[in-house]
C-alpha cells in the first residue's frame, strides 16, 4: 500500500509543476485522495460488499468532488489534476501513468449491462472538460483535447479534438506530413495538445479543411484571370467583368486566416487554421 502511495506522489511531481513538497501533495491534492479512497471502495466491491463500497464512493465524492464508481479499474500512477467534476463509470479501465484534468467524464452510452465505459491505455492524457463515452479504447499515449467528445476508438499516439472528436495527429499522418511542402509541414509541426484549449496553434480540423479549400479556390481564380487575359490579348471578348476580390477582412469573424493574393499574384499569407 505504501509503495503505491509513494508511486502516486512521484507521479504528481512528474506532471504538476505546482507541486512543491510531499506534505503539500499528501494534504492538498483531492485527486489523490479520491484515488486512495477508490482503492478501498474497489476492494469492498470485489468482496461483494456493494452497499458499503458505494457508500465509501459517495463519501469520497462529497469530500473531493470526484466520482469514481467502485467497479472501475485504475492503473498505477494515475493522476487526476484539480479533480473537481471528474466522473468515472463502473466498467471504465484505466492504464498506468494516465492523466485526467478537471471536468472529465468517462461515461457510457447505453443502459444495457456489460462493458459500457471507456478503456484508457497507458500514458493517455484527457484534457479539461472532455467526454469519452462508450466501450471504446483510447490507445497508449493518445491525447484528447479539452471539451472534446470522443465516441470512437482512438489509435495509439493520436491527438483528438472537437465535437465529435477527430484525429488531428497520429503516427501515420505525422509521417505523411513530412512529405508535404515546407509551409504545410510547419503547420503540421504546430499540431499538439492543450489541456485548456487556449493555444492559438491548437487546430480545428474543419476550419483547417475550409482554409485549404479557400486556398485552392484562390489559385483557380488566379489561373482563370490569367487565361482570360491571354484570350483578350488575342482579340477575344471574354471576362469583361472582373470578379470582386476576396479580402482578409471578409474572414475577420470566421477564425480562418486564408491565403490572399496580392496584385502580382503572390501569396500574402498561408495560415488556414484557427
Amino acid at each position: 500500500m505504501f509503495e503505491r502511495i509513494k508511486d502516486d506522489i512521484q507521479g504528481v511531481f512528474h506532471r504538476d509543476p505546482a507541486a512543491r513538497n510531499t506534505f503539500e501533495v499528501l494534504t492538498n491534492y483531492p485527486g489523490l485522495h479520491a484515488i486512495w479512497m477508490h482503492r478501498l471502495s474497489h476492494r469492498l466491491w470485489r468482496a461483494n460488499l456493494k452497499w458499503l463500497a458505494r457508500s465509501v464512493s459517495t463519501f469520497s465524492r462529497w469530500l473531493t468532488g470526484v466520482e469514481i464508481h467502485p467497479g472501475a479499474k485504475l492503473g498505477r500512477r494515475f493522476f487526476i489534476d484539480h479533480g473537481m467534476g471528474v466522473v468515472i463509470g463502473e466498467t471504465a479501465e484505466i492504464g498506468n501513468d494516465v492523466t485526467l484534468y478537471h471536468g472529465v467524464t468517462l461515461g457510457g452510452t447505453s443502459w444495457t449491462s456489460g462493458k459500457r465505459h471507456p478503456t484508457l491505455e497507458d500514458n493517455v492524457v484527457i484534457g479539461a472538460g472532455a467526454k469519452v463515452l462508450g466501450p471504446i479504447t483510447i490507445g497508449a499515449g493518445a491525447k484528447v483535447g479539452s471539451n472534446s467528445v470522443v465516441v470512437k476508438d482512438t489509435p495509439a499516439g493520436a491527438t483528438v479534438v472537437g465535437i465529435p472528436g477527430r484525429v488531428v495527429t497520429s503516427n501515420a499522418n505525422q509521417q505523411k506530413a513530412t512529405e508535404n511542402n515546407d509551409k504545410r509541414h510547419c503547420i503540421a509541426q504546430k499540431y499538439g495538445f492543450d489541456a485548456y484549449a487556449i493555444s492559438p496553434d491548437n487546430p480545428d480540423p474543419v476550419a483547417n479543411a475550409m482554409g485549404i479549400m479557400l486556398e485552392h479556390m484562390h489559385q483557380m481564380d488566379h489561373k482563370v484571370e490569367e487565361l482570360c487575359g491571354v484570350i483578350r490579348g488575342m482579340g477575344g471578348d471574354v471576362c469583361s467583368d472582373n470578379l470582386s476580390s476576396l479580402r482578409k477582412e471578409d474572414f475577420a469573424d470566421t477564425g480562418i486566416d486564408p491565403v490572399i493574393y496580392d496584385e502580382g499574384g503572390d501569396q500574402e499569407s498561408f495560415d488556414p487554421k484557427i
